[in-house]
């Protein structure tokens, strides 16, 4: 190798971007488009498969529906970047490395953390062992095949939050012969106005799905669930939904991350320990105005797409800008031709507005449908993708600038 070239090499800024979920596509797109084939810059975007998981349509996987296969691989064709698959098994934030797979290591200049969350399957007593999750489309593929050979019985469906109210929709509407359970410790809907959320526990009702609210699940058997108090109730199959968990890669490499394993962001969504690391999505625990982020599609996205924004800044010896992000709306499958759409401010308390039945169902249909087209979009005008509330007053920190 030539000193030129060696010299060439040692003057490239190494961006590496870990997990291709919303957040993390976001944010190899964005940089790759803003940054051009600049050849002083490399963006790798890694992740453990070349399949685009849509996390938003999961529930419609777990109950056999055929979904698109979409390559992330293909999606990066033309933009430079390179994808590189493989499972994150250590970070090393003092020496900047990356290992893959145990026997691979990518060093980076630039990190980008994106490995979000998955179902805490370690709190309760026999969840790792006997129920289903949502994780992956592997997952629910593995849920789809268990519910197409069921025939009858029952399905316990633990969690009542957004996810678990549309898992027991799809699965009660797409398998009317089965006995679908939904538990909970709060109400479905709970954080909706009283009359969206008495439209999705009508709808509930009208899907057959039987509500059990104030409880908790304290042990998962092999055929049933026992509840707080000594109650069990006969499962042929459950669904883990409820609690979340970061990989614990972040605490070991030395990050600083909250009670929940997140990793503590500063307004400009770098890490307040290691300033070269950014962090996206659900794995990052964002301060507003209004409280920390809540992992959601809706603020993953510009999440990437801030953080590809402030690295191009960076690159061009600019200061990157606060991230402020504002919630607009809570949108709720109810199977395939019924929805509610909770309009919110901000903060992402309730509005008064909301939308139900086949319109509301065409409007979730479009937010769900919309990601892959907006990259496609960004890879042409990156500019295209920058464009989300800002929140107001509800996201300004008092004192930051």
């Amino acid at each position: 190798m030539s000193a030129q070239h060696e010299a060439g090499m040692a003057t490239t800024r190494r961006v590496v971007i870990l997990g291709a979920g919303y957040a993390g596509v976001s944010a190899a797109i964005q940089l790759a488009a803003r940054i051009g084939r600049r050849e002083d810059v490399q963006v790798t975007l890694v992740n453990a498969q070349e399949r685009f998981t849509e996390r938003l349509r999961l529930h419609m996987t777990a109950t056999g529906q055929q979904l698109a296969e979409l390559s992330i691989p293909e999606l990066l064709e033309g933009t430079g970047a390179q994808f590189v698959r493989g499972w994150v098994t250590a970070v090393d934030a003092d020496a900047k490395t990356v290992r893959i797979d145990d026997d691979r290591v990518l060093h980076y200049d630039t990190l980008v953390y994106g490995l979000g969350s998955v179902a805490d399957t370690a709190a309760v007593p026999g969840v790792e062992d006997h129920t289903y999750t949502l994780n992956s489309a592997q997952d629910a593929e593995v849920l789809a095949d268990r519910l197409a050979r069921l025939g009858s019985g029952t399905v316990v469906v633990g969690g009542s939050g957004l996810t678990g109210v549309e898992s027991a929709a799809e699965i009660a509407e797409r398998y009317p012969e089965l006995t679908v359970v939904l538990l909970g410790r709060g109400e479905p809907g709970a954080a909706m106005n009283p009359k969206a959320r008495a439209y999705l526990q009508a709808a509930l009702d009208r899907l057959g799905v039987q509500v059990r609210s104030g409880v908790e699940v304290v042990k998962v058997l092999p055929d049933a669930v026992e509840l707080a108090g000594g109650e069990s109730i006969a499962a042929d199959a459950v669904l883990w939904t409820t609690g979340t968990r970061m990989s614990p890669l972040a605490a070991a490499a030395g990050l600083t991350v909250d009670d929940r394993g997140r990793i503590v962001t500063d307004a400009a969504l770098r890490s307040v320990s290691h300033p070269e690391v950014y962090a996206v999505g659900d794995a990052a625990a964002i301060r507003q105005g209004y409280g920390v982020m809540h992992g959601t599609c809706q603020g993953g996205m510009p999440t990437g797409v801030h953080a590809a924004i402030s690295i191009a800044r960076a690159l061009k010896g600019k200061e990157p800008k606060p991230f402020r992000f504002g919630y607009y709306h809570t949108p709720v499958s109810l199977g395939r031709h019924d929805a509610v759409v909770q309009f919110t401010h901000p903060d992402d308390s309730p509005r008064r507005i909301y939308l139900t039945g086949s319109m509301a169902a065409r409007y979730k249909e479009a937010v769900t449908a919309s990601p892959w087209p907006t990259y496609g979009r960004m890879k042409k005008m990156p500019a295209s993708g920058a464009f989300w509330p800002r929140g107001g007053r509800f996201t300004r920190i008092r004192g930051a600038r």
